[in-house]
């Protein structure tokens, strides 16, 4: 089974987290949360407290398979630390699974490897999107090669079974 990564940190959508989480480890998928150096734990949005595995310093994209990026307030948050845009570039240059919901694509804006890039979001983050060059769908679920996005927690049925499709 993969390994796969999901960066986050405090104000997180809760369900865009507990959602795919859940949908891949009931696959027999490996989840490590990545946060902020020196914190145990997150709490999103929402209240669900959510522990952190490993920070992001500990951590290397080698040794996993895809990377997931839940959306809420937590994207905007990690983009402003070099480490989490670092990390994400690495698994989009690498051709490596990357699955993003609501808010979670503004973390690859931060790589400049959005151009030419098909993609959907959260929709105040469509037009950032589209000025960094992408193309934008407005869609439950957008894929492109191994990038997979969706828009907000009602596309999290129609998301979670792409990303849990793309693992097989």
């Amino acid at each position: 089974m993969s390994k796969i990564a999901v960066v986050v940190t405090d104000l997180v959508e809760d369900i865009e987290y507990t959602s795919p989480v859940a949908a891949l480890e009931k696959e027999g998928h490996d989840v490590v949360t990545i946060g902020f150096e020196g914190k145990d734990s997150v709490t999103g949005k929402h209240g669900t407290k959510i522990s952190i595995d490993k920070s992001i310093k500990e951590v290397d994209p080698a040794d996993f398979d895809a990377l997931l990026i839940p959306g809420g307030f937590s994207p905007d948050q990690l983009r402003s630390d070099q480490n989490f845009v670092d990390f994400t570039k690495k698994f989009l240059l690498a051709d490596k699974n990357v699955f993003a919901i609501c808010h979670g694509p503004q973390l690859f804006i931060q790589t400049g490897l959005v151009k030419g890039r098909t993609l959907t979001s959260y929709l105040t983050v469509q037009p950032d999107l589209y000025y960094a060059g992408a193309l934008v769908k407005d869609a439950p679920v957008v894929i492109d090669h191994n990038l997979i996005t969706s828009r907000t927690p009602d596309d999290l049925p129609a998301f979670n079974k792409e990303i849990v499709a793309a693992l097989k």
